[in-house]
C-alpha cells in the first residue's frame, strides 16, 4: 500500500508539473508557481525514499506531509489570480495533495484519512471566496472519498492478510501435529500398550506398572489427536471435540462423533467447562474403582455432553443440601456455567446407581 501512495505521488506530480508549465503565463507569480513545483519535486523524493523503509513512516512525517500538501493549497492565493480561483482553477498543488491523505488514510485507517481529507478540503474552501465552483466541491468530495474508502481498504486488506497468516499457521500446526502423532504411533504408543497387555498378564507390582502404562497410553492418545480449541477465523465458532477429547484417560472413556461439533466460542468453552468439572467429581467422589464414561452428540439444534459413573451415587436432595450450605460446586461450575450461556444441565443420581449430568446447549 506504501508503494501504491508512491506511485501515486510520483504520477500527480507529472500532471501538476504540466497544468504548472501550461499556465505559468496566467498566474499572478508564475515565479512562485515555479518554486512550489521544485518544492513538491523535492518532497515528493523526500517521502517516496522515507515511506519505502517501515522506520521511515513516522507519524510526525506523516502529519508534517498533510501540512505541507495544506500549505501548497493556501499557497494558491499568493501564486494565482483571485479571477482564475474564484472561476475554479485548480491549487498549485492539485490533486499531488491528495497523496498525504492517501498516506495518512494507509498510516492511521479510515479515520485517520478522513481526517486528512477534511483538513486538505478545509484548506481548499479557505482560500477561495465565499461561493463554491463545481470543480472545487467535486475535488473535495473525491479527496474525502479517497481518505475514507482508502483507510477502510488497508483495513480490510490487513485483516485478509491476518486471517490468511493464521490459517497457514493453524495448517502448519496440524501438519506438525500428524507427523508428531504418527512417529508417537510407530514408537511409544505401542511401546506403552505392550507393558500395559503385559504387567496385567504377570500380575502384582507388574499390574500397578501396566495400569499406569495404559494410563499414560491414553493420555498420549488424547494429546496426539486432540482438534484444535482455536476459535475459526471467520465463523468465531470453536469444536467443541478439542475440548472434550482431552477428558480421556484410564478410567474416563469419551466417544465423540466424527464430524466436527461447533458452537460459538462462549458456548463450547461453557460445555467444555462443565464436562470437565463432572469428570473431576468422578475422580474426587467416585472412589479410585469408579470408571466415567463422556457422550458427546449433535443433535441438529441443540449439542447434548452427558457424563456418567459407576460410582457409588448420591441422594438427590444433597446437591440441594449443599447448595443452602453455601457450597456451590455443582450449581456454578455446572448448571450456572451452562444457564450464562443459554443452555441447560441437570444432575441425576441414587445411591449405588452412580451419577448421571447431562448438559444441552442450543445451537
Amino acid at each position: 500500500m506504501w508503494r501504491v501512495v508512491a506511485v501515486f505521488r510520483v504520477i500527480t506530480l507529472g500532471y501538476v508539473a504540466l497544468l504548472i508549465l501550461r499556465s505559468s503565463s496566467h498566474l499572478a507569480h508564475p515565479a512562485g508557481g515555479l518554486i512550489a513545483l521544485a518544492f513538491m519535486v523535492g518532497w515528493t523524493l523526500l517521502t517516496v525514499a522515507a515511506f519505502s523503509r517501515p522506520s521511515g513512516r513516522q507519524p510526525w512525517l506523516i502529519v508534517t506531509d498533510l501540512a505541507v500538501s495544506v500549505g501548497l493549497v493556501l499557497s494558491t492565493r499568493l501564486i494565482d489570480t483571485t479571477a482564475r480561483i474564484n472561476s475554479g482553477a485548480p491549487t498549485i498543488p492539485g490533486i499531488w495533495a491528495c497523496s498525504a491523505v492517501l498516506a495518512c488514510a494507509v498510516a492511521g485507517g479510515p479515520w485517520v484519512g478522513l481526517a486528512g481529507g477534511v483538513a486538505v478540503s478545509a484548506a481548499d474552501l479557505a482560500e477561495r471566496d465565499a461561493f463554491l465552483p463545481q470543480s472545487t466541491f467535486t475535488n473535495i468530495v473525491i479527496v474525502l472519498i479517497a481518505g475514507g474508502v482508502g483507510g477502510y481498504v488497508v483495513r480490510l486488506g490487513m485483516q485478509t492478510e491476518a486471517a490468511v497468516d493464521r490459517a497457514a499457521r493453524a495448517e502448519a500446526a496440524v501438519a506438525e501435529r500428524d507427523r508428531i502423532a504418527r512417529g508417537i504411533h510407530d514408537s511409544v504408543l505401542q511401546v506403552l500398550a505392550l507393558v500395559s497387555s503385559r504387567g496385567r498378564m504377570l500380575g502384582g507390582e507388574a499390574a500397578e506398572l501396566g495400569k499406569l502404562a495404559a494410563e499414560q497410553e491414553n493420555a498420549l492418545r488424547a494429546l496426539v489427536s486432540a482438534t484444535t480449541t482455536e476459535p475459526d477465523a471467520e465463523t468465531g465458532q470453536i469444536d467443541v471435540r478439542g475440548l472434550i477429547e482431552p477428558l480421556a484417560n484410564a478410567r474416563i472413556t469419551v466417544a465423540c462423533p466424527a464430524t466436527p461439533v461447533l458452537l460459538p466460542a462462549a458456548a463450547a468453552r461453557a460445555v467444555g467447562g462443565a464436562a470437565r468439572a463432572a469428570v473431576d467429581n468422578i475422580h474426587r467422589h467416585a472412589g479410585d474403582r469408579a470408571h466415567g464414561w463422556v457422550l458427546v452428540e449433535d443433535e441438529g439444534t441443540v449439542i447434548r455432553v452427558s457424563v456418567r459413573d459407576d460410582g457409588p451415587g448420591f441422594a438427590n436432595h444433597r446437591l440441594t443440601d449443599a447448595a443452602a450450605a453455601g457450597r456451590l460446586g455443582v450449581s456454578q461450575s455446572i448448571v450456572g456455567r451452562m444457564r450464562d450461556v443459554g443452555g441447560t444441565a441437570t444432575v441425576t443420581s441414587a445411591p449405588g446407581q452412580g451419577t448421571e449430568v447431562d448438559v444441552r446447549v442450543p445451537r
